[in-house]
């Protein structure tokens, strides 16, 4: 998951970009980076950190021009830390080309051995978005003859990416002395949407993952761009659009709707806000069927994105429904934190219960979804330790199962604490006296309910389904294999350094003793 924009205007465009940025701010807080073009010129400043952190005022002076694109990072593939594998990428033939990336391709090894064997294209770093950037290159390169750029030229060079690459992506990229280019997969995973300005001295155009992105900033929102579908703007502000895949079909993820996006965003013609209340009718529903006979005295979300749902929920079931959790604003979310025992860690610094919200009483505690149970089940101890007297935990989102290998960080199946687990033991796991989890078929209704245009989703980490065809138990256990590695290495240098110190403590008390 990662924030992209890209913008085309009559004027300069980094303050633009960066004001973007900060409203996507959390689709990842890793790394920031933003690159414009001044004619034929490419400037770029990226670094790790947050929007605010990475840009400072001569970082801005440094970014002149009036088309440029900017990304906010999560990593989901190649290294969390690494500076260099933070975006935009960019290489210099055919043209230059520089690009940012929403998403996780599937096949970017296949890829990356494809470039160094075929296309003589060598990859510097382990990040999918360079693959990409790559293969696009040199489709580039074949679909224009070296020669002068034309719409028709660059779409053609999308269909070859289109037919190479698989996985989730969406696409903003500044081409030399040509414009923007922009696409989104076939699939529609990932979003893309498309915003524009009047101004008196022509039109200006931007692109960006979420709404809020677009009309926080004052453009208008246009349109969402469709799955397989690619935009060029040139650097007079020309739009040309053209679907660029054979068999195009929409499948959004549907855990932007439940987590990632902004509930002020509207994503493929659904307010986030409006689902997550719809959530809550169809979590009410079930609260009610499963524990008719269960007192609840009061509802608490855990804040920001689950408040919606639980106030529906509150209001379905005739129950009080009460802020009991305080939270530290500048703390990170904690789904996105590198580490488990970091994200455990965090849990108490982003959150504070109130006791007297909760003492004595009946808590039936709304959250948007359990993933690895670190989070639920220090939250569930922090409502006991406020003087709870039961603590009832409800997922407004169905059990995670399944890895999502789309641009979520959660590949593993052994961090998922609902595989292979029933939710009594989940419960058991998070030391709640009761377990509710939303139906999954529910929580697609509760988007058909919001735009009944929508029929079917990317919903994997929910059903198992991974709707680009490519995904087996095999590339499963391939992609665990690869994460679980750096982790025993990881654990392997911390028990080596814990012998050399307690090597280099005797040490130290046998040179004291002697003298």
């Amino acid at each position: 998951m990662c924030g992209i924009v890209g913008v085309v205007s009559q004027s300069p465009v980094n303050q633009l970009i960066y004001d973007s940025l900060l409203l996507l701010q959390h689709r990842g807080q890793d790394a920031a980076g933003i690159a414009t073009a001044n004619g034929s010129n490419f400037h770029m400043h990226k670094a790790n950190g947050m929007v605010r952190d990475v840009f400072r005022t001569r970082n801005m002076r440094s970014l002149p021009g009036t088309t440029g694109i900017g990304q906010v990072r999560y990593p989901t593939a190649g290294s969390a830390s690494s500076e260099e594998e933070a975006q935009p990428f960019y290489v210099n033939a055919p043209f230059g080309i520089i690009l940012a990336h929403n998403g996780n391709l599937t096949n970017w090894q296949q890829l990356k051995d494809e470039m160094f064997r075929v296309d003589r294209r060598h990859i510097n770093t382990n990040s999918d978005t360079e693959v990409m950037l790559n293969v696009l290159a040199h489709e580039l390169q074949l679909s224009s003859s070296g020669l002068q750029l034309d719409p028709a030229a660059l779409f053609k060079a999308v269909s070859g990416v289109h037919r190479r690459v698989r996985g989730s992506y969406a696409i903003v990229s500044l081409i030399a002395g040509y414009g923007l280019l922009a696409f989104r997969d076939p699939f529609g995973i990932r979003p893309l949407c498309l915003g524009k300005q009047e101004t008196p001295e022509g039109v200006d155009w931007i692109l960006a993952s979420e709404s809020v992105a677009i009309e926080g900033i004052g453009f208008e929102f246009v349109r969402d761009i469709e799955p397989g579908e690619a935009v060029f703007i040139d650097l007079e502000g020309n739009f040309h659009a053209q679907q660029c895949a054979t068999a195009p079909s929409l499948n959004p993820c549907i855990f932007e709707l439940v987590y990632l996006a902004r509930p002020d965003s509207v994503l493929d013609g659904v307010p986030v806000y409006n689902v997550r209340l719809r959530m809550g009718d169809y979590l009410a529903e079930k609260i009610r069927r499963e524990l008719p006979d269960v007192p609840i005295d009061v509802v608490m979300p855990i804040p920001d994105s689950s408040r919606p749902a639980a106030m529906q929920v509150a209001k379905k079931l005739g129950v009080e429904y009460r802020e009991g959790f305080f939270k530290n604003r500048y703390v990170g979310r904690t789904f996105i934190m590198p580490g488990q025992a970091v994200r455990k860690k965090s849990v108490r610094q982003k959150l504070n219960a109130m006791g007297i919200e909760f003492k004595g009483k009946n808590v039936l505690i709304v959250d948007d979804s359990i993933v690895r149970g670190t989070t639920s089940h220090e939250i569930v101890q922090m409502a006991r330790d406020a003087g709870a007297n039961k603590v009832i935990f409800a997922s407004a989102a169905p059990p995670v199962k399944f890895p999502n290998v789309y641009g979520i960080d959660m590949p593993t199946r052994g961090e998922l604490v609902a595989h292979g687990r029933t939710d009594e033991e989940v419960a058991r796991m998070i030391g709640a006296d009761h377990l509710v989890y939303q139906d999954v078929d529910a929580l697609k209704q509760a988007v058909r309910d919001i735009n009944p245009a929508l029929k079917e989703f990317e919903a994997s980490c929910f059903d198992g389904n991974y709707i680009t065809g490519d995904v087996t138990t095999e590339y499963l256990d391939r992609i665990e294999m690869a994460r679980l590695a750096p982790s025993a290495q990881s654990d392997r240098d911390a028990a080596s350094e814990a012998i050399d110190g307690g090597t280099a403590r005797s040490q130290l008390h046998l040179q004291l003793s002697v003298e």
